[in-house]
C-alpha cells in the first residue's frame, strides 16, 4: 500500500514547519525549495489531485517560468525517486498529482484529529484530558509552518495555519483557566498579548487569569490599556465581552472564581472529582439508628444549605467506622466528590488547617502555583472552587470546632461530616450525634462476624464475657476477636480466662479514654517480649510515620528483622502499614505505646538511648545527602559525631528525594528534643544544618523555622553557647530566604559573637556569610564586604572550598554594586572555577547565578544569559523554587534590558508565579517593579502602573529604600 514499506516503514510528512519527509527514523531528501514547495501544495490538498494549472499558479503565481509543466514533471519524478519504494504515494491522474497519505503521516491531519479529540473531550466535562490534547496538537508546530518556502500560496497557508495554531492556543489557555492552572496562564498571555495587541480574546483571557490570580488592579488596567489602544489604532470600543468582564471584575463576581457558571452549563465539572473516602469495613455490625440519622442529615445538603453533622464520643468508640460507613452509602448525593482529612486531634500536633486547605484545593485539581498562603485566603478559595457543586467533606479526627471551621465548605449542596472526641456544641449549625459503645448485642455480632460463627455458637457465654470486658467498645473488640481468630488452637473460654484477670488491666481505669488504654492492654499483654519492646520503642518517635530504616535505628536491629516485628505488629492490628516499608500508629494506640515505655522500658534509659539512635540515624543520612550535594564542604567535619550510621546513597538524586520525602519525620525528630541539653540537643541544632535544603523548598520551611526556633530557646535555656551559636546560624538562613533582613542581621550578629567565642567556625563561616548577603539586599555595600570578608577568611582557614567560592560569589555582588564591575567580574568567575573544581552539583547553579549578574552589570547580556540559562533547570531539579524565581527575575531585567519586553515579561511572570509563595516580600515586590518596566515597554502602562501601585505598598510597609525608586516609576504615570 503506498505510503508503506515491506519494512514496516511508513512515509510521513511534516509542513507544520519545515517540510519534510521521513521513512521510519530516516529524513529523506526533498530537494529544492521549490520542489518542497510541490510536496507542501500536494500535501495541502488533502489527498485531492491537484490539477497542473493549479500547481502552477501555487508555485509560481502570476509570473510562471516558461517551462512550468516540464518543470513540475520534473519535481513529481525526483519527489518519487526520493520516496524510493514508497514511490506510489505520488500519483498521477486526470493530468495533475495527488499524493496518498496513511493515517497519521501527516502532522497537520494528526493536530486535527487531537483538536477534534479536545472539544469532545471538553465537551464531555473532562477538561484535564481536553488540555491535555490540546497541548499534544500545539505540540507538533515545529517553527514557523512551511519554513523557508516562499511564493503566494505558501505565503496564504502560512497565515492560515497561524491563525489555527492561535486560535488553538486561545482554547488551551481556556482550558488553562478553567482547571484553575491561571497563575501559570498569565505568563504566557502577557506575551501573546505583546505579540497580538489587537486580539481582544487573548486581552480578555488576560484579565480573567489576572484577578484569578488575585492581581485585580492589573486585570482592569489590561482593560484600560486595551480600550486605549483600540481607539488609537482602529478608532473603536472593546468588545462586548471584554467590557462585561470588566464590570463583573468590578462588582467582584463569584463566579469568576475557577469555573464560569452558569456561562458554560454545558461544560460539566471545571475540577477534578476526588475520590477520598477510607474504605469501609467488611464487616460493619449494627449503629443502625445512627447510620439513619446520618444519612438523613447528609440528605438535606440537597436543598438550599450545607448539612453539617459532628458525631463525638471516647477514642475506640467507633467514630471513624460509622462515619465513613455512612459517608460511603451516602456518595450518590455528591457526585462531584468526596474529600477525607484526618486532623490529629488527639495527637501532639494537629493538623493545620493551612495545610489541609492545601491539599484539599490540590485534590480539586487547583495546581500549587494557584494556591495562595494563609488560611482565610485558601477557605475562601476552597468555598469558590466548591461553588455550584456538591462535595462531600469527612472531617475526621478534629480536636476542636476552630480547627474545623475553615474547612467547611459554606456552599449549598456540599456536605461536612466530623468527627471528634469532643462534642462540638460551639460548631454552629451543626447537628451532634453522641456515639456510645455498643449494646451487647451488637457487640457480640461485631466479635462474631470476626471470629467465625461455628467458634463463638459454642461459647456464647464466654463470648459475652469477652465483649463485656472489653467495654462494648468497637475498636476492643476488634483487637480481642483478631487475637482470637489468629489463634486456632485457643477457645473463647481461654480468651474470657485471660481476660478476666484484672492485674492485666490499667489500675486506673476511670470511664472514657481510660477504657481504651485498657483495651489495647489485651493486645499488648499477648505480645511476645521481641513485639513488645518495638511496640514500646516505636510509639517513643514523633512524625506521621515512620521508614523501615528509621525503624531499625530506633529498634537498633537489622532490617530484616526489624521488618518481620513490624509485620507481625501490623498482624495484630496495633501498627499500620501506611505504605510498603512506612508505618503508623493510630493516635490514640501510639499514646498507649508510649505509657507502656515510661511503665515497662527497662532501664529507663533505653527510652532516651532508641530516641538517640533515630536521631543520629537522620543526622548521619542527611550528612551523607548533603556531602553529596556539596562535596568539599566542611559543614561535615564539624558536626556533632553519631555513634549509628545512617543511610549511604551514591545517586544524588536519591539522596535528595529521601530528604524531602522523609522532612515531615526529621523535622518532627528535631522539635521532640527541643527540651533537651547537652550532646543530644547539639546533634538536633546540628541536623538542621546538614538538611539546610528544606528550608528553601518552600514546602517544609515553615515546620523547618519552627524547629531551629524551640532549638534556639533550649540552647539558651541550658546556656549551651555552642548550640546557641548554631542556631541563630540557621535562623540567620532562614529569615534570609524568607526576606525578613532586619531579623536575619540580628541573627547573624549575635551567632558571630557565639562563634568567636567558643571558637566554633561554623557560624564564624556561615553567620558572617549570610550577615553578608543580608547586607546586600539592605545597600549597605561597605559592611557587606566587611562580613562577607571575614566569612571568606573563615572558610579559607577552614579549608572549606564550597564555601570559599560561595563568599566570592556574594563578594562578587558587593563590588558589583559599588561601580567595581570588572573585580566583580573576577570574583565571580573565581567562584565559578571553584565550583566546578571541587564538582559540586546544585550548588554551581548559584555561582551560575552570581555569574549571569556579574554579566549583566557588565553588559555582557548573551553571556548572561547563557549562564542563567544553564543555573535555571539545576534549581528547578533540586526543588530550590526561591532561586528558580530569582533566576526567572535576573532573564526578565536581562531581556528588557535587551530590548525583548515581551520575553521579559513573560519570564518577570513566571518569576511571580514562584516568588508569591517562597521568598518574603522584598523579592516579590522587586519581581513587580520589573514586571512593570516590561509592560510599560509593551505600551501597557495602566497594567504597569498596578504593578508598580503594588511593588510600593510592599516597599513602603517593609521601609525598604526601593521605595523611592518606584515611586520615580509611578510620576510619569500618575492618574
Amino acid at each position: 500500500m503506498a505510503g508503506d514499506t515491506g519494512h514496516g516503514q511508513r512515509l510521513r510528512f511534516t509542513v507544520l514547519g519545515p517540510v519534510r519527509a521521513w521513512r521510519g527514523e530516516e529524513l529523506l531528501h526533498t530537494g529544492s525549495p521549490q520542489q518542497r514547495a510541490l510536496l507542501a501544495a500536494l500535501l495541502l490538498r488533502g489527498g485531492r489531485t491537484a490539477t497542473a494549472p493549479e500547481l502552477v499558479d501555487a508555485l509560481w503565481g502570476d509570473e510562471p517560468p516558461h517551462a512550468a509543466l516540464a518543470a513540475l514533471r520534473t519535481y513529481a519524478s525526483r519527489l518519487r525517486k526520493a520516496f524510493g519504494p514508497d514511490a506510489d504515494a505520488l500519483v498521477s491522474e486526470s493530468g495533475g498529482y495527488a499524493i496518498r497519505v496513511r493515517e497519521g503521516g501527516l502532522d497537520i491531519d494528526t493536530a486535527e484529529r487531537l483538536a477534534a479529540e479536545a472539544d469532545k473531550a471538553r465537551g464531555a466535562g473532562d477538561r484535564g484530558r481536553a488540555r491535555e490534547l490540546m497541548n499534544q496538537a500545539l505540540g507538533l508546530w515545529d517553527g514557523e509552518p512551511l519554513a523557508g518556502l516562499s511564493g503566494p500560496y505558501a505565503d496564504t497557508q502560512r497565515a492560515r495555519l497561524d491563525e489555527w495554531r492561535l486560535s488553538l492556543l486561545e482554547t488551551r489557555l481556556d482550558l488553562d483557566l478553567e482547571v484553575g492552572s491561571h497563575a501559570e496562564a498569565v505568563s504566557e498571555l502577557t506575551a501573546l498579548t505583546a505579540a497580538h495587541p489587537l486580539r481582544e480574546r487573548l486581552r480578555e483571557l488576560l484579565m480573567l487569569a489576572l484577578y484569578r490570580s488575585g492581581r485585580q488592579a492589573e486585570a482592569l488596567a489590561v482593560y484600560a490599556d486595551t480600550r486605549r489602544l483600540l481607539a488609537d489604532e482602529l478608532g473603536v470600543d472593546p468588545c462586548s465581552e471584554l467590557s462585561e468582564l470588566q464590570q463583573r471584575i468590578l462588582q467582584a463576581d463569584v463566579d469568576l472564581n475557577f469555573h464560569m457558571g452558569a456561562d458554560r452549563p454545558s461544560a460539566g465539572p471545571t475540577f477534578i472529582r476526588p475520590a477520598q473516602l477510607p474504605a469501609t469495613v467488611p464487616d460493619f455490625t449494627g449503629r443502625a439508628a445512627f447510620v439513619g440519622e446520618l444519612s438523613d442529615q447528609l440528605a438535606t445538603a440537597e436543598g438550599s444549605v450545607m448539612a453539617v453533622s459532628a458525631v463525638a464520643g471516647i477514642g475506640g468508640v467507633g467514630k471513624t467506622t460509622l462515619a465513613v460507613h455512612v459517608a460511603h452509602a451516602a456518595r450518590h448525593h455528591f457526585p462531584d466528590g468526596q474529600l477525607y482529612v484526618d486532623l490529629q486531634g488527639t495527637g501532639p500536633v494537629v493538623a493545620e488547617p493551612e495545610a489541609i486547605l492545601g491539599s484539599f484545593l490540590r485534590a480539586l485539581g487547583i495546581p500549587d502555583s494557584a494556591i495562595p498562603e494563609g488560611v482565610e485566603e485558601r477557605a475562601a478559595l476552597f468555598r469558590s472552587t466548591l461553588d455550584g457543586r456538591r462535595v462531600l467533606t469527612l472531617l475526621d479526627n478534629a480536636r476542636d470546632a476552630a480547627q474545623v471551621r475553615p474547612l467547611l465548605p459554606g456552599n449549598e449542596g456540599c456536605a461536612a461530616l466530623v468527627t471528634s472526641r469532643s462534642r462540638m456544641v460551639d460548631l454552629a449549625g451543626a447537628h451532634l450525634v453522641d456515639l456510645d459503645v455498643m449494646s451487647p448485642e451488637e457487640a457480640l455480632v461485631l466479635f462474631t462476624r470476626i471470629v467465625g460463627a461455628e467458634r463463638v455458637g459454642a461459647e456464647r457465654d464466654a463470648a459475652m464475657d469477652v465483649v463485656a470486658a472489653c467495654g462494648f467498645l468497637p475498636l476492643a473488640i476488634r483487637i480481642a476477636a483478631s487475637r482470637l481468630a489468629a489463634r486456632r488452637t485457643w477457645t473463647v473460654t481461654v480468651l474470657a480466662r485471660k481476660l478476666a484477670d484484672e492485674r492485666r488491666r490499667l489500675d486506673e481505669l476511670r470511664a472514657g479514654d481510660l477504657a481504651v488504654k485498657a483495651t489495647f492492654e489485651l493486645g499488648y499483654g499477648q505480645l511476645e517480649p521481641a513485639q513488645a519492646r518495638a511496640f514500646r520503642l516505636l510509639g517513643l518517635a514523633d512524625g506521621p510515620d515512620i521508614s523501615l530504616a528509621a525503624a531499625a535505628a530506633l529498634l537498633d536491629l537489622d532490617p530484616d528483622d526489624t521488618e518481620e516485628l513490624l509485620e507481625s505488629l501490623v498482624d495484630t492490628s496495633l501498627l499500620e502499614s501506611a505504605a510498603p516499608g512506612r508505618y503508623r500508629f493510630h493516635d490514640l494506640v501510639r499514646l498507649y505505646a508510649r505509657s507502656c515505655a515510661e511503665r515497662d522500658e527497662q532501664p529507663p534509659a533505653e527510652r532516651e538511648a532508641a530516641l538517640s539512635r533515630l536521631l543520629d540515624f537522620y543526622l548521619a543520612t542527611a550528612a551523607g545527602v548533603y556531602v553529596l550535594e556539596r562535596p568539599g564542604d566542611q559543614l561535615l567535619v564539624h558536626l556533632t559525631p553519631t555513634t549509628h550510621p545512617g543511610l549511604t546513597f551514591t545517586d544524588r538524586s536519591a539522596a535528595s528525594d529521601w530528604l524531602f520525602a522523609e522532612a515531615g519525620c526529621l523535622l518532627a525528630c528535631v522539635r521532640q528534643h527541643a527540651d533537651s541539653s547537652g550532646d543530644t540537643l547539639r546533634r538536633a541544632v546540628d541536623l538542621l544544618l546538614a538538611a539546610k535544603d528544606l528550608a528553601e523548598s518552600g514546602a517544609d520551611s515553615r515546620q523547618y523555622e519552627q524547629a531551629a526556633t524551640a532549638l534556639l530557646t533550649a540552647a539558651r535555656t541550658t546556656g549551651d553557647t555552642r548550640a546557641e551559636g548554631r542556631a541563630r546560624t540557621v535562623l540567620t538562613h532562614v529569615h534570609n530566604v524568607a526576606g525578613r533582613f532586619a531579623q536575619a542581621d540580628e541573627q547573624a550578629r549575635q551567632a558571630v559573637l557565639l562563634g568567636r567565642a567558643c571558637e566554633d567556625p561554623i557560624p564564624c563561616c556561615y553567620a558572617s556569610n549570610n550577615r553578608g548577603i543580608t547586607a546586600i539586599y539592605q545597600h549597605r555595600h561597605e559592611d557587606a564586604e566587611a562580613y562577607i570578608s571575614q566569612a571568606l577568611a573563615c572558610f579559607r582557614a577552614d579549608g572549606n572550598r564550597p564555601g570559599e567560592a560561595s563568599a566570592l560569589s556574594n563578594l562578587s555582588r558587593v563590588h558589583l554594586d559599588s561601580g567595581r564591575v570588572q573585580s566583580g567580574l573576577r570574583l565571580a568567575e573565581q567562584a565559578i572555577a571553584i565550583y566546578r573544581e571541587v564538582n559540586v552539583s546544585w550548588r554551581l547553579a548559584n555561582g551560575l547565578y552570581a555569574y549571569g549578574v556579574a554579566l549583566t552589570r557588565a553588559g555582557r547580556h548573551v553571556e548572561a544569559l547563557a549562564q542563567l540559562a544553564e543555573a535555571l533547570p539545576i534549581f528547578r531539579d533540586n526543588r530550590q523554587r526561591m532561586w528558580e524565581g530569582m533566576t526567572l527575575f535576573r532573564m526578565a531585567e536581562l531581556y528588557l534590558a535587551a530590548h525583548q519586553p515581551a520575553q521579559a515579561a513573560a519570564h518577570a511572570e513566571q518569576a511571580l508565579v514562584q516568588l508569591r509563595t517562597m521568598g518574603g516580600d522584598w523579592r516579590r515586590g522587586n519581581a513587580l517593579t520589573v514586571l512593570g518596566r516590561c509592560l510599560d515597554a509593551l505600551g501597557q502602562s495602566g497594567r504597569a502602573h498596578a504593578c508598580w501601585t503594588e511593588a510600593l505598598a510592599i516597599f513602603e510597609q517593609l521601609g525598604s529604600s526601593e521605595a523611592a525608586d518606584v515611586r520615580e516609576l509611578l510620576t510619569p504615570v500618575a492618574v
